[in-house]
């Protein structure tokens, strides 16, 4: 990993990140499934309980049933209109070795460009 990858904080990546997906065309949206893992990733105790859960959610919604992120969006808004209080999950200790920083090298160009 080069000096200045490891001098950018998760959050700068993200902005980086968020910029190529929102100004990416397919109506697929893929925006959201970076938000979904991005608050999954980097959820803590003072996250809020909707954030987890529609995080979670939006992950398996996208990985085990191939929604889009269009999709996923549509979902979460049912789901905001149905309850108002969540329940508080726990974030588990270890989140996985895929991280932002991990993000493919061709994404990362488009990223940067």
């Amino acid at each position: 990993m080069n000096d200045s990858l490891c001098r950018t904080t998760d959050q700068e990546l993200l902005y980086e990140l968020s910029y190529y997906t929102l100004a990416h065309s397919d109506p697929s949206f893929i925006h959201q499934h970076v938000v979904d893992a991005f608050a999954a990733q980097h959820a803590d105790e003072t996250t809020s309980p909707i954030a987890i859960v529609f995080a979670l959610v939006g992950l398996y919604l996208h990985v085990e049933k191939g929604f889009n992120g269009k999709q996923v969006q549509r979902c979460h808004a049912q789901l905001a209109r149905r309850r108002n209080e969540w329940m508080r999950l726990t974030p588990p200790a270890a989140r996985g070795a895929i991280e932002i920083r991990c993000q493919p090298p061709l994404l990362r160009t488009y990223a940067n460009a």
